[in-house]
């Protein structure tokens, strides 16, 4: 090995910085020390959690004045979906296998706890053949295919 190795010297070029880091707090601080000039502006709504725009239901809870509640599904047509499950000799949790849901959204529409969701009633009413919406609750589905006269 000779001397002259040793004197070689590298010079590691820093990369240009992306306008992320330019923006951090730290470059703004430097830049501040540099003496360059820093502009600071904030967007209107910037870094908050705000939805703009009201919608139709904004105003009409705005008009009501009682306590609001979900509308919760009645008490009778959680007795439908359990009769019509145990007619078929299902289990809560059978039913929701059938309709890929969780056992726990077929309790809560049998206590008529559940908001109504009209997906989830259109299933469990294909599941158990009973009509659990409209005039005619709990009359017996025609079957896919057939139209009534």
């Amino acid at each position: 090995m000779s001397e002259s190795d040793w004197d070689t010297v590298t010079v590691l070029r820093k990369k240009p910085q992306k306008s992320s880091q330019l923006k951090s707090e730290q470059a703004v601080n430097q830049a501040r020390r540099s003496g360059v000039q820093v502009d600071t502006s904030s967007k209107y709504g910037a870094a908050t959690n705000k939805q703009q725009g009201t919608s139709l239901n904004t105003a009409k809870l705005d008009r009501e004045t009682e306590e609001l509640k979900h509308e919760k599904i009645t008490v009778d047509v959680g007795r439908l979906i359990q009769k019509g499950r145990q007619g078929k000799g299902w289990t809560q949790k059978d039913l929701a296998t059938h309709i890929n849901e969780k056992p726990q959204v077929i309790q809560e529409y049998e206590q008529g706890k559940a908001v109504p969701n009209q997906s989830v009633l259109g299933k469990i009413e294909r599941a158990i053949g009973l009509r659990l919406r409209g005039k005619d609750k709990g009359t017996p589905m025609q079957p896919p295919g057939s139209k009534k006269k």
